[in-house]
């Protein structure tokens, strides 16, 4: 993750803010790009949550796997009611945090709801991971571990 959140504070639901390194290490992250008033974001967004809980929560052990949201919303408020709707384990970049719009950029988010899937060194696993839960449900996070795999032994 040092490639892509390296260095950055991230802010949990309850507004404790956590090193994004420590928190997201040995994970596959999931960038969420949502916001709360997208029709598309609401609807997609119980079917990742239930995605999480059955990787995450209701698995043991847990899957390695970690989501943060990369807010669209139009106010902080907007995005903390949003977020309180999310599993309590879920992180965010900060409310009008500049990075943002980098990352945005970087992966070539014009929509929302997209899921951009990285491995734990920050590779792109895959930008097309909203279409990819829907598909196949849990099952495609096995093969994002896969990739996650030949990521690092490649580089490693």
């Amino acid at each position: 993750m040092v490639d892509v959140l390296g260095g950055r504070l991230l802010v949990t639901r309850g507004g404790a803010w956590v090193e994004a390194e420590a928190a997201l290490q040995n994970k596959v992250v999931a960038l969420y790009f949502a916001a709360a008033r997208c029709a598309f974001s609401r609807d997609f967004t119980p079917l990742l949550c239930d995605f999480y809980a059955e990787l995450v929560e209701q698995a043991r052990p847990p899957a390695p796997l970690a989501v943060v949201l990369v807010s669209a919303d139009r106010s902080a408020q907007e995005m903390q009611d949003f977020m309180n709707q999310l599993p309590g384990s879920w992180l965010a970049l900060p409310f009008q945090d500049p990075y943002q719009r980098e990352l945005r950029t970087r992966y070539r988010v014009t929509v929302t709801p997209r899921l951009v899937v990285l491995t734990p060194g920050g590779e792109l696993i895959t930008d097309k991971g909203r279409t990819q839960v829907r598909a196949r449900g849990r099952a495609c996070f096995q093969s994002w571990l896969e990739a996650a795999d030949v990521f690092q032994n490649f580089c490693g």
